[in-house]
């Protein structure tokens, strides 16, 4: 799948810079153009793998380069304002070979949590391409100006995209890590399962192509219907043979090792595709009820069988009760690994979201009273005396 990604804010750019270097080092070119927009000038000099033309600094007249302070409100008006100096990078993107936008954008701060919905919806009164969203919610340790600011975005960024996908940083954060590592290892996470899921179906020059080709179309029609999703991992390690592909393997009837061998292989597939679905989600939820799914099976081609796959569809099917289930491989030699990936688009049962926008309204009421107080406070403290002195003017 072709994608041209658009990080918005810090972390978006981030992350869209992290996904050029896994093309570079994977080969997949899934990002057929990037880039990169805030009102920091600083976090667009931090950037690497973006062409400098296509980082733009925004709210220069507001802002001279310093970022919004988490103020989204600021960064959804700066982002209207300079829409058409975000455009100006757009148009070098060559849409015409392009399957899809992904707009990504870290929520909880103010120059993405405010721009990216502003972006998305410009984005889809221009083009007919699908316009998806990337949002990656802050942790719940990180205050609640942030979470407010997540709230907000999340429930307008859902509405302006044809789907949302979500990682929240909470359940993956660990104790006592550094900040910078910490976000360097999240970021690696999120590449590593969009890497996979968005790399399917593409086919380089003298590469395998897969028993059962997933392709953009059905990552397009799993992602239609809006709504949120989230996606799972799972992976194992292989030894990858020199020789015998899958195929010629299976045609040996007579040699029973070979059996055993398949039969191997569908259980571990099937394995994964359980420790996928039922581990750690890039957003956790239940997945019954998730209306659309699509199991992606990567690694070398003699580890991945139709027998397995099919297994795995069916039991994701029962798991979720949808009847739009996809499944295919993406051959993938040299990877070392076997790796499940699973899109659970539509999903519902979000307990993170429904405590964020609880904790999100707590904050908003304590934001208020903080400043009626604070109005009455300075009231006091210059009212006593103040009578008897004039005013300046």
């Amino acid at each position: 799948m072709k994608l041209a990604m658009i990080g918005f804010g810090q972390a978006g750019g981030k992350v869209v810079d992290k996904f050029l270097e896994y093309d570079k080092r994977t080969g997949s070119e899934i990002v057929r153009a990037a880039a990169a927009v805030n009102t920091a000038k600083a976090d667009l000099m931090g950037l690497e793998h973006i062409t400098e033309e296509q980082r733009v600094l925004i709210g220069q007249s507001r802002v001279k380069g310093h970022g919004v302070g988490a103020d989204n409100e600021l960064g959804a008006e700066i982002a209207e304002e300079d829409i058409d100096e975000v455009q100006g990078a757009i148009d070098s993107i060559p849409v015409h070979e392009v399957d899809a936008f992904l707009v990504v954008a870290g929520l909880g701060g103010g120059t993405g949590s405010g721009g990216a919905p502003v972006l998305a919806k410009h984005l889809k009164r221009i083009y007919t391409e699908p316009v998806y969203g990337l949002g990656i919610l802050p942790g719940s340790d990180e205050g609640g100006i942030y979470t407010l600011n997540a709230a907000r975005s999340f429930q307008t960024f859902v509405r302006e995209v044809d789907n949302l996908m979500v990682f929240d940083n909470d359940a993956w954060r660990k104790t006592g890590e550094s900040v910078q590592g910490g976000y360097e290892e999240i970021n690696e996470e999120i590449v590593r399962r969009f890497g996979i899921l968005f790399g399917a179906g593409e086919i380089q020059q003298g590469q395998e192509v897969a028993e059962s080709v997933v392709d953009s179309s059905e990552i397009i029609n799993t992602l239609s219907g809006g709504g949120v999703s989230t996606v799972g991992y799972a992976e194992e390690e292989v030894e990858e043979r020199s020789s015998g592909g899958l195929l010629s393997r299976l045609r040996n009837d007579d040699d029973g090792e070979d059996e055993l061998d398949s039969a191997h292989t569908t259980n571990r597939i099937t394995s994964l595709v359980r420790k996928a679905a039922l581990g750690r989600l890039t957003l956790p939820c239940e997945i019954e009820g998730a209306e659309r799914a699509l199991l992606v099976l990567a690694g070398p081609p003699e580890y991945l069988n139709r027998k397995g796959i099919e297994r795995g569809r069916k039991w994701l099917e029962e798991q979720t009760g949808s009847m739009e289930v996809r499944g295919g491989d993406y051959p993938y030699r040299g990877a070392g690994f076997v790796a499940t990936v699973i899109l659970l688009a539509g999903v519902t049962n979000v307990p993170r979201i429904k405590e964020l926008q609880q904790v999100a309204i707590e904050a908003q009421d304590n934001l208020d009273e903080i400043r009626e107080e604070s109005e009455e406070n300075l009231d006091e403290l210059v009212s006593d005396d103040s009578d008897e002195l004039e005013s300046l003017f």
